[in-house]
């Protein structure tokens, strides 16, 4: 039986450049919730409650949105935070041009990696499970890196889009798969069984 697997993104990471400077201090009046704390971090954290994210503003006009679950919400928070800035009076010159920088995925798979397999099977592995328990794949098209664990899951880091982290992932899968690598655990026969009464 062939295994199945679900696919999740977990983080999108964008960016986004005004190509002009902004005042910080000026930006955390108006900004609640927002921290700067320039001794620490030379940017301003401001946590976005819709879409659920956090932006960092740092004043040479650079906007980062992290913790993202798709591409659509990281480049809503940079469009929501520019509108902010406009409404409280900065005079923003040039509209940001918003670039993904990273896609992070999951897959969990209803079957376990045999990892030593694994290692042979794909060029540009390292596994050293006395040292960490995952194997670490280097994948070229995408340009990719993955942790592939014996329980299923694979945590695929990299991406430059949703579409390139779910192709790598169900490559994986697909690959593994037909190469023996992916055991698919089904429960035995007696735990099927529902259990009967039995007179006393």
């Amino acid at each position: 039986m062939q295994p199945k697997f679900t696919i999740e993104i977990k983080n999108v990471v964008a960016s986004g450049d005004l190509k002009q400077q902004l005042d910080l201090d000026t930006i955390l009046k108006f900004s609640q919730g927002a921290a700067y704390r320039p001794q620490e971090f030379p940017g301003i954290i401001y946590r976005l409650k819709k879409p659920k994210t956090s932006v960092l503003i740092f004043n040479s006009g650079k906007i980062i949105c992290t913790g993202a679950k798709s591409e659509k919400e990281a480049k809503k928070a940079i469009i929501k935070i520019v509108e902010t800035l406009k409404q409280n009076g900065l005079l923003i010159v040039n509209q940001p041009k918003i670039d993904i920088q990273n896609v992070v995925a999951t897959g969990e798979l209803s079957g376990k990696i045999d990892l030593e397999k694994t290692a042979f099977i794909l060029e540009k592995t390292i596994y050293e499970p006395d040292q960490f328990p995952a194997l670490i794949y280097k994948m070229e098209k995408p340009e990719v890196s993955a942790l592939l664990f014996a329980s299923g899951k694979i945590v695929c880091a990299g991406a430059k889009n949703e579409e390139e982290a779910k192709h790598a992932i169900t490559f994986l899968f697909e690959n593994l798969s037909r190469k023996g690598a992916i055991s698919h655990e089904t429960l035995k026969t007696e735990e099927l069984i529902e259990p009967q009464l039995i007179p006393v």
